[in-house]
């Protein structure tokens, strides 16, 4: 075994015994317990564990890649997140925590958006719950092909049988959510963050003091414009790169972990680690395309469109074999912290807004807990055959998830903006502001996408008028709804 290999096999040894150890340990505990740790999270693992499952894999290669091939244009979206993050945790984290306490205890977002209208149909939270079920199940399929391909990468025996890439990597996301739950999930992604964190910072930092970079590569050719200048992007990259910020008020698998906290007090600390932690790991992933750009053994990656590699190469090239290994299970890491917190996520929406209010009213807390359970396992079997099938059909599917930020954002965030915000908002309003933004941002994307605009702001712009325009010509809200929104609005949760 080779001394990258031990690191790997050492950080899943790891990964899984935490998994087992919250099985153990909240044996008897019941749904909420295991869909939101029973609001118990503390400051850091709330913050680290909410980022790590918002980066995924993309931070670590898709966008130093894209940015390495494409130019500085692509550093906007890495400014638009940034500054999506930071509004996430000002603006809504804290207001959701109480929001969904207050409206009966919600722990799932389709749960909270009915019980905040008091809503006696349950349209809504079917409808919402559906859409979440089917799109993280196509999300997570999303993420095994991702695992799947850096298991490769960092582990050459693999490549004779990517299958077994595929299921190996599936069955330690599927073991530790199966058995541990949200605490499990948000405890792995709190380690997973740090490591994400310290390897991105480990390659640019290490790549200063290389002498092989040539920043020739950089010069303006004919006195053109700079092209390490951000601003000299085209509008429409500008725009659509800030526009990605908008994505986080709508994303399930992210807001759910500010209504795990032990209180508000816990997500003001949350929210500056949080911060600091995107800042650093975004300029360090800018960094690192940067610096990469400049670094002899690179340019290959560019000329064969394998840009997507640049961490990999570095980081073998530039530490020795088990430090490679740990920098290079970092990418793994952030594979799976997005997997697991997407499989979760649907499988509460489905156990908690369709099963138990729909097929089984009197479900007992052991019998949700176990069908939750269930349900993990069998979005992982139907994400991992999309994962893994070849045919046209997948590669469509495939090719939809690239989509799926922007149609949740579109759908869900200018709904959960007013919902916490103005007490006017109503339940058909919410129901217009979701059907009409989810519909807005897929015609956009298949009709108008040569455009150039990112499908999430126009979504996200007619998501937001439907709700305040159904709401006003919809009947006002019952005075029970207004004396909600008030309480939540004004109480201080401590306890």
């Amino acid at each position: 075994m080779t001394s990258q290999l031990l690191a790997f096999v050492l950080y899943f040894v790891v990964v899984l015994g935490i998994g087992l150890f919250f099985f153990f340990k909240s044996k008897g505990t019941g749904e909420k317990d295991y869909f939101l740790g029973g609001r118990s999270m503390g400051p850091w693992v709330t913050a680290l564990s909410a980022q790590a499952s918002d980066m995924s894999g993309w931070l670590l290669m898709g966008f130093p890649g894209s940015i390495l091939a494409f130019g500085m244009g692509q550093v906007w979206i890495g400014i638009g997140l940034a500054l999506g993050t930071a509004a996430n945790w000002i603006f809504v984290a804290r207001r959701l925590r109480k929001f969904s306490q207050v409206c009966n205890d919600s722990i799932t977002i389709p749960q909270y958006l009915s019980n905040r209208f008091m809503a006696k149909s349950r349209a809504l939270q079917i409808i919402c719950a559906i859409v979440f079920l089917v799109f993280f199940t196509i999300y997570v399929a999303s993420s095994f092909v991702a695992g799947q391909k850096v298991f490769i990468q960092v582990v050459p025996q693999l490549a004779d049988n990517p299958n077994l890439a595929l299921v190996i990597f599936a069955a330690i996301i599927i073991v530790y959510t199966f058995f541990g739950g949200f605490k499990a999930v948000c405890w792995t992604d709190f380690f997973q963050g740090l490591m994400m964190l310290a390897a991105l910072l480990a390659v640019p930092f290490m790549l200063i003091f290389v002498q092989e970079l040539d920043f020739s590569v950089f010069e303006a050719a004919d006195g053109g414009v700079n092209p390490l200048n951000p601003f000299a992007a085209s509008w429409k990259d500008i725009v659509s790169g800030l526009a990605w910020g908008l994505g986080y008020f709508g994303m399930p698998h992210i807001i759910v972990r500010f209504m795990s906290t032990k209180n508000v007090k816990v997500l003001k600390k949350s929210a500056t680690i949080g911060i600091v932690w995107v800042v650093l790991s975004l300029g360090a992933a800018i960094a690192m395309a940067i610096l990469g750009r400049a670094f002899a053994p690179t340019q290959a990656l560019v000329d064969a469109g394998q840009q997507e590699l640049v961490f990999v190469t570095l980081a073998q090239k530039l530490f020795p074999g088990f430090i490679a290994g740990l920098l290079l299970s970092a990418i793994v890491a952030a594979a799976m912290s997005t997997a697991d917190s997407q499989l979760l996520v649907a499988s509460s929406s489905f156990t908690s807004d369709i099963y138990k209010p729909v097929f089984r009213k009197n479900a007992s807390d052991k019998e949700t807990l176990w069908v939750g359970r269930i349900v993990v396992l069998i979005i992982a079997v139907v994400a991992f055959f999309i994962a893994s099938s070849k045919s046209e059909g997948a590669s469509t599917i495939m090719s939809l998830v690239d989509n799926a930020w922007g149609g949740f954002g579109a759908a869900f965030g200018p709904v959960i903006l007013l919902s916490l915000f103005w007490k006017r908002t109503t339940y058909k309003g919410a129901i217009a502001g979701v059907v009409v933004g989810a519909v807005i941002d897929v015609a956009w994307m298949l009709l108008l996408s040569e455009t150039g605009i990112y499908e999430l702001l126009p979504g996200f712009i007619a998501g937001g008028l439907s709700c305040i325009v159904v709401s006003l010509l919809d009947k006002e809200p019952t005075k029970e709804v207004v004396a909600m929104f008030e309480k939540a609005s004004n109480i201080s949760i401590e306890d």
